[in-house]
């Protein structure tokens, strides 16, 4: 059984015409291979020039295993999906780059990379052969300008005074060249997968300037101690497990209030910030309404396409609400193939109308599939409403009536919208 899973394996690496790569349009490919290529010609050239020293290859294998280290360490849930990964491997790359000549530099993302993919996160394999290539050439580039400094300014140990001081403002130097070339490689290809990508948002967040400034800072502090002493990156290890794992808690806090495979509020946070929202609507005389959403005759689709189907079928349904719904409405997934939503500032009558234009959206839509072209599924939804009054005042109230709704439109025919009123206590 091992053997055959090798066998797979290895057909799959011969097999060229195979590779993922192949299926992307013609300038993304041509740019996403032009890294790696590039880095390949420049470690050759590299490796013809440099004079290889028993002490350098102790010292590259030294900060590599601590980087190796570091990168078994990291939990996969760190890997978050959207905008680029704050992974740390720059700051074993960039003492590397600074301490050791360039080719060591332009080396070091493979097997860094390589471990990442096979331990912490397995992402498409073109793209992080493309990341093995941007941030080889982008150190391999600071390395060489690092090396071109003349020695009473930098050189290749950090000296003492004034000396101490220079190298290590060379150091910086050479971190913000090789980090801002690393990035814009990688944003060119954002934008060259996904035209429509919000760049700014995803970079210019507070979580996201704090990590890159993290990243930068603690790469030139660790460059500085080993470049003291290379035995002291060891110490180096846990200080940099420590400072990834508090850059990763934000968004490790707002993945966890998600539905994973929806992307939506899962049920106890959006039940807990759906009482919130009621109880400010009864202190403000507020309309307030629930809505829940089920999909019709959702097995048919997994026992028809499968269930990895059925989860591309709840995704694009999620993705429907999100965008017929608008910014401070809040919508969550109850379970299964059912939909929860609130209406803040909405009374039933309007809640009617959002939740036709809702339910008419997902009749029209055509999901793909998409190891069947030209295949699509089509769904229909039922949904039932309950809007606050005088004398429903609970959460509980609103859901029960808003169920009772649900079964109403099912047992009349499905894909309907239907209201019913709440009875509950003052």
């Amino acid at each position: 059984m091992e053997a055959s899973a090798i066998t797979r394996r290895l057909s799959a690496i011969i097999h060229i015409r195979n590779w993922a790569w192949w299926q992307l349009p013609g300038l993304l490919k041509a740019y996403i291979g032009l890294p790696p290529l590039a880095a390949l010609v420049a470690i050759g050239v590299a490796v013809s020039q440099t004079a290889w020293h028993v002490a350098d290859v102790l010292k590259f294998a030294l900060l590599l295993g601590c980087g190796l280290v570091s990168v078994a360490a990291t939990p996969r849930v760190a890997h978050i999906a959207g905008g680029m990964v704050r992974d740390f491997l720059t700051v074993w790359v960039l003492p590397i780059a600074i301490l050791l000549p360039p080719v060591y530099a332009m080396l070091a993302p493979v097997p860094l990379l390589w471990l990442t993919q096979r331990m912490v996160h397995r992402g498409v394999v073109y793209r992080r052969v493309f990341t093995v290539g941007a941030m080889g050439l982008a150190y391999g580039v600071a390395s060489v300008t690092f090396h071109a400094f003349p020695r009473s300014f930098a050189g290749g140990a950090i000296g003492t005074g004034t000396h101490a001081l220079s190298w290590t403002m060379a150091v910086a130097a050479c971190e913000l060249m090789g980090w801002l070339l690393h990035h814009v490689l990688i944003i060119i290809a954002i934008k060259l997968t996904d035209p429509t990508a919000k760049v700014a948002a995803l970079e210019l967040n507070r979580e996201a300037l704090q990590a890159d400034f993290a990243q930068i800072d603690l790469g030139i502090v660790m460059t500085v101690v080993v470049g003291a002493n290379p035995v002291l990156a060891i110490f180096g290890v846990p200080t940099v497990l420590l400072a990834r794992r508090f850059m990763m808690h934000a968004p490790l806090l707002a993945k966890s209030r998600m539905d994973s495979k929806t992307g939506l509020l899962n049920s106890s946070t959006w039940e807990t910030e759906a009482e919130s929202e009621i109880a400010r609507a009864v202190r403000t005389r507020s309309p307030i309404t629930v809505a829940l959403i089920d999909i019709d005759h959702f097995k048919a689709v997994n026992d028809n396409y499968g269930h990895l189907v059925g989860d591309i079928a709840l995704r694009a349904v999620a993705g429907a609400i999100k965008g017929q719904l608008r910014s401070y409405d809040l919508a969550g997934r109850f379970g299964g193939e059912e939909f929860v939503v609130l209406l803040p500032q909405t009374g039933e009558a309007d809640a009617l109308a959002i939740a036709d234009r809702l339910r008419t959206h997902i009749e029209a839509m055509a999901i793909p599939i998409e190891d069947q072209k030209g295949t699509c599924v089509r769904l229909t939804v039922s949904v039932g409403i309950a809007a606050l009054d005088g004398t429903a005042r609970e959460l509980t109230d609103l859901l029960a009536a808003a169920d009772s709704a649900l079964y109403y439109a099912k047992e009349n025919g499905r894909n309907k919208t239907h209201a019913m009123a709440a009875v509950g206590l003052r």
